[in-house]
């Protein structure tokens, strides 16, 4: 099973609770640092290592075969911390998801195949995963879920294609899909992403 990094709150006085998925060849550290950024004191942070730090092999776009079994167990990742979660009484509403790169796309897969009301999710630099035509018939309801999606309209990993479409899919999904496109920005997170999603959680955490 894999890594699982903690920081933030403590689980028993944690008001809420997220998910961080990193990038390609990073590691879990790195978005527990990127947490620091959001300023949310009452949240506790779980932040899965990917095994030998690559979630899946190849693109996001390759066919699907191509990154399996690396990508169901991936997914089985992402569903075990949130079990893990829910023994510890955070029901999916009071939890977000949240990726960046690689980790961004495996999060949006994931809520995407297991549509429910979560917390929060958030996609920084990520889209759906599969190549062109994936036909996109996933089950259940986002039901509101609010879901943040930031990228550059010339981020060499994420065509801004697929980016739109991800955004379509979800909200067809039932979710509030806030989609923000940062001309000439980098493969990186900016600022204004990163008060986007500590909005999110605050709203989380203010839940009764």
């Amino acid at each position: 099973m894999a890594e699982v990094l903690h920081a933030g709150a403590p689980l028993k006085r944690a008001r809420a609770a997220a998910i961080l998925l990193h990038g390609r060849g990073a590691e879990a550290q790195g978005m527990l640092a990127l947490a620091n950024e959001f300023g949310q004191d009452d949240i506790t942070y779980l932040a899965p290592q990917a095994p030998g730090h690559s979630w899946y092999p190849y693109s996001f776009l390759a066919p699907l075969e191509q990154n399996e079994p690396y990508l169901s167990q991936a997914l089985a990742i992402v569903g075990a911390a949130l079990d893990h979660l829910a023994g510890a009484g955070f029901t999916p509403e009071r939890v977000a998801l949240i990726g960046f790169s690689q980790g961004g796309c495996l999060t949006l897969e994931y809520v995407a195949r297991n549509a429910k009301r979560f917390g929060a999710v958030a996609g920084l630099s990520a889209g759906l995963i599969g190549p062109p035509g994936t036909p996109r018939d996933y089950a259940g309801s986002l039901a509101g879920t609010p879901v943040f999606l930031g990228c550059s309209d010339i981020d060499s990993h994420v065509p801004l294609w697929r980016v739109q479409e991800s955004r379509d899919v979800l909200t067809r999904l039932g979710a509030g899909v806030t989609e923000r496109i940062y001309p000439g920005m980098g493969h990186t997170v900016n600022a204004d992403e990163i008060a986007h999603v500590s909005r999110l959680l605050a709203g989380i955490a203010a839940m009764p």
